[in-house]
């Protein structure tokens, strides 16, 4: 029995834990072998984790809503701000006209692939029309995905961190790849005293330079010789960018700007693949791609769906190639996707053949953070700002 076939044959109790349920010997069975394969991962010499939506997803708010935006909610926001005709430019169903996109489609990003594709051919008022079109749609899909507040609580992520991020010496440092825009894991890390390698300098403005990657941290002690890394820091690369990167077209270099108007985003449309290979992008999936081709390898993808064709192909490349790389893949409908996605289903049948290193594990971000081990404890200063916090009330 595969390792997939251990997550579908039981489903997860209310509390999200396998073997929490009515089943027996067979749950406490499938409990044991989810456990194993995510100790078997978090322990590789090097971890590797890529996140997608689905990790923000646990993010909600007063009503128990999303606040994160899925795809549908994007189209959704796209076309309400539609509604109303306005002043100088196209009205919804000329968008829809123009760009030739069928009716009962309302997949956002092939509507925005249509318009750039659009902008080229089309002339005179038409595109101009698309002009303004794309320009809403890219700024509303920006105000959409700035959804944290400044004390937003994110135990969740904050946990993942305190569970991963801490590694020993002798193992190199987590790395993180994330395709979301939000800043969930750098307010994390920051609510939980961790520090972020980011690809960014430390100066006023921080500018984005990949050397940056390979620098760490170390405390400065009474034995120069001995140099004391700090326990809580990892490695974030952001594949599709961030709401807080801004291009400075003057000096032609990226900054942080957390105010920005115009953040450098890789926007929902086909040309992602492109976009992929120009800075810094270029330079993020450089690095994913090296990180999982390096021997004894864990790659931990959680909330991806697989449909981006630039990260999904360097995996399959990586399984087929590299056979010191362990995979482990989580997504509450990860038996539906591996049927519907190619890539996944390429996985699945490798897995359906005996592929000892692939696992598929059907549940949440929310599900899967309370059983993710936690291989090293709580460091002193981790606890005391624990008691801060909860001094504080926050």
């Amino acid at each position: 029995m595969t390792d997939r076939q251990w997550w579908e044959e039981q489903a997860p109790s209310e509390t999200g834990v396998v073997g929490e349920s009515e089943g027996g010997d067979q749950s406490d069975l499938v409990r044991r072998e989810i456990d194993r394969v995510l100790s078997d991962v978090v322990r590789s010499k090097n971890l590797i984790v890529l996140t997608g939506l689905g990790t923000s997803l646990c993010v909600k708010d007063a009503g128990d809503n999303f606040k994160a935006p899925t795809m549908a909610a994007l189209w959704q926001a796209v076309e309400h701000s539609y509604e109303e005709e306005e002043e100088g430019r196209p009205t919804w169903a000329e968008v829809r006209e123009i760009v030739r996109h069928p009716d009962r489609n309302k997949d956002i990003e092939e509507l925005l692939s249509r318009a750039k594709i659009a902008e080229f051919f089309e002339i005179g008022d038409a595109q101009e029309k698309i002009h303004r079109f794309i320009a809403d749609a890219e700024r509303i899909i920006r105000q959409e995905v700035d959804f944290l507040e400044p004390n937003e609580p994110l135990p969740f992520h904050e946990s993942f961190l305190r569970r991963l991020a801490r590694r020993s010496i002798r193992r190199e440092r987590l790395k993180l790849f994330t395709t979301n825009y939000d800043l969930c894991f750098e307010h994390a890390a920051q609510r939980s005293g961790f520090i972020v390698i980011d690809g960014f300098t430390l100066s006023n403005p921080s500018t984005f330079d990949p050397m940056h990657f390979s620098y760490d941290v170390v405390r400065r002690g009474s034995e120069p010789d001995a140099p004391d890394f700090i326990e809580n820091l990892f490695q974030l690369y952001k594949i599709h960018g961030s709401i807080d990167w801004e291009f400075d077209e003057n000096a032609s270099k990226i900054n942080k700007s957390p105010q920005t108007e115009k953040p450098l985003l890789i926007y929902p449309r086909s040309t992602k693949y492109e976009l992929a290979f120009a800075q810094p992008y270029l330079e993020m999936m450089s690095s994913f791609q090296s990180a999982i081709r390096q021997r004894d390898t864990g790659l931990l993808i959680i909330g991806f769906g697989f449909n981006d064709s630039h990260i999904a192909e360097p995996i399959l490349a990586a399984i087929e190639t590299n056979l010191a790389l362990k995979v482990v893949m989580i997504s509450p409908d990860v038996e539906e996707q591996s049927g519907a996605n190619s890539h996944l289903s390429k996985i699945a049948g490798l897995i359906d053949r005996g592929d000892a290193r692939l696992s598929m594990i059907g549940a949440t971000f929310e599900e899967i953070v309370p059983i993710v081990p936690d291989i090293t404890a709580m460091t002193d200063r981790e606890r005391h700002i624990e008691r801060v916090r909860a001094v504080r009330g926050g």
